[in-house]
């Protein structure tokens, strides 16, 4: 059983974790980005009301690029943009560290693209 890590080091307050802007997208487009330095997909996401946004994310180890578009993510969307390579990331897809690559975080059933994550 993996050991929880629990200290007031990583303890962080609810008003904390209500910065984290989290909503739900549904990828429109997936492609290599050959440019990264670890091999990465550049995402397009749409997020309903709050538009398009694009991502970098590391999932090429368990996705292949024709199958993410369709897929629904949580992803945080209120991050600063990032240049990886020569490509913008506006918002960071979420996933769980697994052994194998990154498994995307999405929800259990079909929902609204920029629903609120809390």
């Amino acid at each position: 059983m993996a050991k929880v890590l629990t200290s007031e080091k990583n303890t962080v307050g609810e008003d904390q974790f209500q910065l984290f802007d989290l909503r739900t997208g549904t990828i429109t487009e997936a492609a290599p980005l050959p440019k990264a330095r670890k091999p990465a997909y550049r995402l397009t996401v749409d997020f309903g009301p709050l538009g398009i946004k694009k991502s970098s994310a590391q999932i090429t180890e368990r996705y292949r690029a024709e199958e993410l578009p369709g897929k629904q993510v949580i992803a945080v969307v209120n991050l600063p943009a990032k240049y990886i390579a020569d490509f913008r990331s506006e918002c960071l897809v979420l996933g769980v560290l697994a052994e194998g690559g990154v498994v995307l975080l999405q929800p259990d059933q079909p929902v609204a693209n920029g629903l609120r994550i809390g």
